[in-house]
């Protein structure tokens, strides 16, 4: 199967509870990682492409402690940094970008006001501004859940996807709840329903376990990038190896060193 460019992004994601990544399965079960800023800066150096950052109960507690966290990381790492969790208005994503970051994703907030994404899109611009949404599987249907995959929001998933461009946005994050942490690979079937409804760039996150599933995935689901956390975590996937994996498989990503 043949490629074009742009070059497909491999992703390493941090979920953060107060000054930890933590990490569980389906969202569930969740036990420390280790400590935020050392864990950027370790798969910055193994070659991550961009950092997502997401502050796993900002929305449950409505709680701000990640901007530091942001600063910090945004001093020792120069590759763009999506962050996530708690926006709620204009003013917290414009604190987080002067911070440092370089979009920010939203989920449950834009559940509540759609409205939010088109305005921090017409400041900052469409490229900042990333569509989070949390699939879980209903029947033959994908749900939108919220506040880290724990609220049903009644809201298709493809229903939803389909209007992120006329809200504003400028990429779309798929994370599937019901692979999360299982490390048994992307929901494949989930991410190529939602390609056929946007041509935003696709992120697909949830499940990745083996280099062979991201092969599989960025032949079959026409995804930008994939977003790893406890493949990483555990080691399971070491970025240095799937990046030399995917490019004798003929995947284009960018070139280390």
């Amino acid at each position: 199967m043949g490629y074009e460019l742009p070059l497909k992004r491999l992703i390493a994601r941090l979920d953060i509870k107060g000054q930890n990544v933590i990490k569980g399965i389906q969202f569930e079960g969740l036990r420390v990682i280790g400590a935020p800023q050392q864990l950027a800066k370790k798969y910055y150096d193994e070659g991550a492409d961009e950092l997502l950052l997401i502050d796993s109960v900002a929305s449950l507690y409505q709680r701000d402690n990640i901007l530091n966290i942001v600063e910090e990381t945004a001093e020792e790492i120069f590759i763009p940094l999506t962050v996530g969790g708690g926006i709620r208005t204009l003013s917290d994503a414009k604190k987080l970008l002067l911070s440092g970051a370089d979009k920010v994703a939203i989920n449950s907030a834009a559940v509540m006001r759609p409205e939010l994404l088109n305005e921090i899109a017409q400041i900052f611009g469409s490229q900042c501004v990333v569509l989070s949404v949390e699939a879980k599987q209903n029947g033959s249907n994908w749900e939108v859940y919220t506040n880290n995959g724990r609220e049903p929001s009644g809201i298709n998933v493809l229903e939803w996807v389909s209007r992120a461009r006329t809200l504003g946005v400028g990429e779309v994050l798929i994370t599937s709840v019901d692979r999360d942490g299982t490390k048994k690979g992307l929901d494949n079937e989930l991410m190529k329903k939602v390609r056929e409804v946007t041509d935003l760039p696709l992120i697909g996150c949830g499940g990745i376990g083996a280099n062979e599933g991201v092969l599989s995935s960025f032949e079959q689901c026409q995804l930008e990038g994939i977003a790893m956390a406890s493949a990483l975590h555990s080691k399971k996937v070491e970025l240095i190896e799937l990046r030399t994996f995917l490019k004798s498989s003929g995947v284009p990503v960018r070139n280390i060193g």
